[in-house]
Parts: C-alpha cells; sequence; structure tokens
C-alpha cells in the first residue's frame, strides 16, 4: 500500500482492486457476489454493510413466477406504470431474468412467505398497477430486510473486502476513464482505491425533500460523483412521491404504510370518511402511484391540510371481529402493525392518516443494459441507475427487482473492463486528474434546461454565495419542486440555488451537502426543461398537448400516448394547490428499530 498527499493535508494510503463497488444495498451487494468469482473486489458503504434503502423495503419483489404469470404480462403493467417513457427493451431485460435472479435470492436463504408453510406454494401478493398477484414478500412487511440479512451474510461468508463508514469523495478519472475513486472515512482520513472498473451502486436522493421514506444516507452521492467526473444524468425530473406516509409524529411523512396494504383491500377516504379514489381512477386505490398521490394532495388541500386516511377495517374475510383483524394485520404486516399502534393508532378499528412523501428516484446516471455508463470504467445499478426500466412512474415492487437483476449485469460488464483494462498498479495517483467542479447547468441529463430560464444559469458562479443549511434545500425542494410544480416554482427554486455555495468537502456530512446541492440544481433544472406532465412529474401550468410532456430536442422519446397519460382530470389545475400543507404531528411517533 502507498500512499499520496490528501486533500485534507494527511498521507492518503492506497488500494488496487479489480472492481470496486460503492454501495451495500440489493443492487450493490448482488454485483459483489457476481464478480467475486473470477475477481478482486472492494465493497465500500457510506454506513454499516446492512444500512441503506434495501432493508427498508416493506412490499416485496415481483416477479412473474406464479401459475399463469409471464414475463410478457409483467412488461406490460411495467410499461403502463411507466406512462409511455419506459424503453421496451429494458423492460423485457427486467421481466425476463427477474424469476432467475429470485431464485438465486431463495438458494441464498431469503425465505418468501408461503401460502401454508414449508413446501407450500409461494404467497403472492397484488400491488397497484399489477394486473395480477405477483408480489414476493417475506416476514409479512419485511422483504427488503430478509434480502439484505441473506445478501450480508453471503458477502461475509465468501470473505469479500468491506470498507464500512467511508464517503465517497470523488472518482478518479485517468485519460477520460474512471479508475477508482477517493473515499472518506468518518475520522476524516481520505483513502485512494485503483480499480479497473467502478460500479456505483448507491441509492437514490430522497435527503432532497424535507418529507421522504428514505434513510438518512441516500443523499445522491453516486449520482452527483458521477456527473462531476463527466457521466450523463437522465430523468431527474421524474421523482416518485409514495402516496401513504404514515402522517403522525415528529418524522411525519417519513414511514411507509406499504402499497401491499391497499392491495389486500384497505381504502383511502376523506376526513369525511367518504372514498375519493373510485371517481379518480378506474383503478381506484391501485391505481399506479403518481395518480394516487396526486389525490391524496389535492383532497388535503381541500380539507385544510388534513391527512386522508388509510382504511385497513376491510382487509381480511367477511364477517371477522376487530380482535381477528387485528392478529390478521399483526401477523401480515408486522413491521406496519408496530408502527402504527406506536403512533397510538388502533388500526384494525380506525383509520390511520397517511401523505405522500418522497420515496424513489427513477432517474439519474444513464446507463445501457449492463450498466455502462457514459464515461468508461463506470458502472452504475439499483437506484443511482436510470436503466429504462421506470419511465416516468415505477411500478411498485419492481426496484428490488431491477437492483438484482441490474446488479448483476453491472457486475458481468465490470470484469469484462477488469479483463481488458491495464493490470492495476499501487503507482502514485499524483498526476491523475481531479474532476472539477462541474457548472449545474451542464446538461448531463437528457432534460436539459431551456435557454432563457433561470435554471440556464444555476452553476456556483453566483458573486455573492450565501450560506445554507440541509433544512432549508430540503424545505425549498419539498415546497417548489415538490409532488405537484409550476414554472414560477421551478424558476424561483433555481434562483435561490443558485446563490448558494457548496461546502468544502472536509466531512462525510459537507459531502453530502455538496451533492445534494448539486441534485437539486439538476432536479430544477430537469423538471423546467420538461414544460408538460407525464408520470410523476406534474406540472400544474401544463399545456394539454401531450408532445408538451418532451423537452425540446431530447433524444429518443416519442409522445406518451394519449391513453397512458393521466385520469386524474377531476380536480382543477390550481396553482395554489402546488404546495402540500404542513403534514400534521398528532402523536408522537416512537422508532421501530
Amino acid at each position: 500500500m502507498t500512499a499520496r498527499p490528501s486533500a485534507l493535508g494527511a498521507a492518503a494510503p492506497e488500494e488496487a482492486v479489480d472492481v470496486l463497488i460503492i454501495g451495500s444495498g440489493i443492487a450493490g451487494l448482488s454485483a459483489a457476489l457476481r464478480a467475486d468469482a473470477s475477481a478482486r473486489v472492494l465493497v465500500v458503504t457510506k454506513g454499516e454493510l446492512a444500512d441503506g434503502a434495501t432493508r427498508h423495503a416493506q412490499g416485496g419483489i415481483a416477479g412473474a413466477v406464479g401459475p399463469g404469470d409471464t414475463p410478457a404480462a409483467h412488461a406490460a403493467d411495467t410499461l403502463a406504470a411507466g406512462a409511455g417513457l419506459g424503453e421496451p427493451e429494458a423492460v423485457r431485460v427486467l421481466c425476463e431474468e427477474g424469476p432467475e435472479r429470485i431464485a438465486e435470492l431463495i438458494a441464498l436463504g431469503v425465505d418468501f412467505d408461503r401460502t401454508a408453510g414449508p413446501g407450500s406454494p409461494h404467497a403472492l401478493g397484488l400491488e397497484g398497477a399489477h394486473g395480477r398477484p405477483r408480489i414476493l414478500h417475506a416476514g409479512g412487511d419485511a422483504t427488503g430486510l430478509a434480502i439484505e440479512t441473506a445478501l450480508v451474510a453471503a458477502v461475509r461468508a465468501r470473505g469479500i473486502t468491506v470498507h464500512e463508514h467511508a464517503a465517497l469523495v470523488d472518482l478518479v478519472v485517468e485519460g477520460g476513464a474512471v479508475r477508482g475513486a477517493r473515499v472518506l472515512a468518518a475520522d476524516g482520513r481520505e483513502l485512494t482505491v485503483r480499480a479497473a472498473a467502478v460500479v456505483l451502486a448507491t441509492g437514490g436522493a430522497g435527503q432532497l425533500y424535507a418529507h421522504t421514506t428514505n434513510p438518512p444516507v441516500a443523499t445522491g452521492d453516486g449520482m452527483a460523483a458521477a456527473r462531476r467526473a463527466g457521466a450523463r444524468l437522465a430523468d431527474l425530473e421524474f421523482c416518485q412521491f409514495h402516496p401513504t406516509a404514515l402522517a403522525a409524529g415528529s418524522g411525519a411523512g417519513s414511514f411507509l404504510v406499504s402499497e401491499a396494504v391497499r392491495g389486500e383491500g384497505a381504502l383511502l377516504r376523506d376526513a369525511h370518511g367518504d372514498r375519493f379514489m373510485p371517481r379518480i381512477d378506474p383503478r381506484a386505490e391501485l391505481a399506479p402511484r403518481d395518480v394516487v398521490a396526486r389525490a391524496i394532495a389535492r383532497v388535503m388541500q381541500r380539507q385544510g391540510g388534513r391527512p386522508v386516511l388509510l382504511d385497513a377495517t376491510a382487509i381480511g374475510p367477511a364477517g371477522i371481529d376487530a380482535a381477528e383483524r387485528a392478529r390478521l394485520l399483526a401477523r401480515r404486516f408486522p413491521t406496519i402493525d408496530a408502527a402504527v399502534r406506536a403512533a397510538g393508532f388502533d388500526w384494525a378499528r380506525e383509520g390511520v392518516p397517511v401523505t405522500p412523501a418522497a420515496h424513489y428516484m427513477m432517474g439519474g446516471i444513464l446507463t445501457d443494459l449492463d450498466g455502462r455508463t457514459t464515461v468508461p470504467g463506470l458502472f452504475a445499478a439499483g437506484e443511482c441507475a436510470r436503466t429504462g426500466v421506470h419511465g416516468a412512474n415505477r411500478l411498485a415492487s419492481n426496484s428490488l427487482l431491477e437492483g438484482t437483476v441490474f446488479g448483476a449485469r453491472a457486475a458481468d460488464a465490470a470484469l469484462a473492463e477488469a479483463r481488458t483494462a491495464a493490470a492495476v498498479t499501487a503507482r502514485s495517483l499524483a498526476t491523475a486528474e481531479r474532476p472539477e467542479p462541474a457548472e449545474a447547468s451542464v446538461p448531463d441529463h437528457r432534460s436539459t434546461a431551456r435557454p432563457g430560464t433561470a435554471a440556464a444559469g444555476t452553476g456556483h458562479g453566483s458573486s455573492a454565495g450565501r450560506d445554507w443549511t440541509r433544512a432549508q434545500l430540503q424545505e425549498l425542494m419539498w415546497r417548489q419542486v415538490g409532488l405537484m410544480r409550476t414554472g414560477a416554482q421551478l424558476e424561483e427554486a433555481a434562483r435561490t440555488l443558485a446563490t448558494w455555495t457548496p461546502p468544502a468537502p472536509t466531512s462525510i456530512a459537507a459531502l453530502e451537502d455538496r451533492n445534494l446541492l448539486d441534485l437539486a440544481r439538476c432536479v430544477v433544472e430537469a423538471a423546467l426543461a420538461r414544460p408538460g406532465s407525464v408520470g410523476a412529474h406534474h406540472r400544474l401550468d401544463a399545456a394539454d398537448d401531450p408532445t408538451a410532456a418532451h423537452p425540446q430536442g431530447a433524444p429518443e422519446r416519442d409522445a406518451a400516448p394519449a391513453a397512458a397519460r393521466d385520469t386524474d382530470q377531476g380536480f382543477p389545475r390550481r396553482d395554489d394547490l402546488a404546495d402540500l400543507p404542513p403534514l400534521p404531528s398528532r402523536r408522537p411517533l416512537q422508532p421501530t428499530r
């Protein structure tokens, strides 16, 4: 191991591996297990190995594994949910390879729930916009935890090297290719890892928003670092807001109440106890998430900001009493049941207050079907990647599937890169290129800003930058770049963000803030560049022409067919609906983990 001068002033040690994987969710660990068979692999993760979004996934993993189901049927549902912007070939890969990847998870020890004990068929749940039950779940509503536990155990058993509590600072670029990364430990020490291939599996960026279901580590580190290294980002305007986050306690809007609850028969009601989804969409509570989330937000606006109610009292066989329903809910949804009851609600007898919250980024680092980005040597998988499978709106329970399918594909491509790249040595990186801070207006994503808009000048170059806090950024994004937007709001957000100066990356928190500011500017720019509404990107000032949903000059995009566009036209489009009301704090929510 050699050392070189660190940006922090101390000597920075160096390591050399074949494949460096940054992130330890389902995509990262799937890639690590795949690559470890024939390469030296290092996994770097910002928290503990088992931290991240995967362990929080409740609903399950979708796959065409049941009798009568087919990958083609799963693909059709995925494309329909994507509002016409999903890429058919990417969706085909996802749905055809998904069952094999699920079988591999089972072989690793993931014990998906069964209908009647060991040996019986797997229990398959129904979720929004799926045409049939195809969701495998484990531990009722602890699917992600079961998968992450099995993957972590496999990584430990294989002896794969892992560096925990180490955050990505920047990618190392040599001769136009990524050949490693610089990482920062929690104690301030910097490490340089040389690698023939780097796989980013750093997850999403839910921490852009004041209310999110994402864990604290979801600060968009991989997306921001890839952009600084010259990789293209795409579709950042598409952030999915989950319709039903628990609206109670100081963490209101952060605890997810899985869509699987509605799949089992729960209903959404307004403050008067009336259902509202049937008049919005023929699929009612099982419409795509973007439709349901907007409907909830508009009902909340109508009733003075009060949350809507998720009514689970219809779940279960007809005629059962509340006590039996309580046992059924606790058995089927143990994690949710504990959180709801800790918040003071008996959901076997009463409705639970819910509200939308930022949940998932459909956009990210632009990749091909093998995880290759636009920069040689750099690969991406999972939520940080934009594979094209989600289009404008992700189908429920496809995220875990995407992580394992494209994590494996990225590993295969990274191995091929490692075999053909020059041998990794421990020579000094003193002459390696450091990515220069890029102006936020650089068109690294497909939805580029329109000339003359505020976003077109959202670089760091304000002559009088001012201090800001992460909370201020999150509140700005929630209010002006949230579930429903207007051009005026986006332009005001761009002007504000342009005055903020990124912090020096001297700590993990400062690195995160730098990344959040970079991505916030890019999200605003992408949203301004798409003047129409489609999927999760909803402009209240949008034109009715469906072709307006696509930015001028965006490549490889066809207009979304009218049938794939939103059907929730029963509510008026008014600017005063753009701001979601403050979330209530009815009763304190106690941590369940």
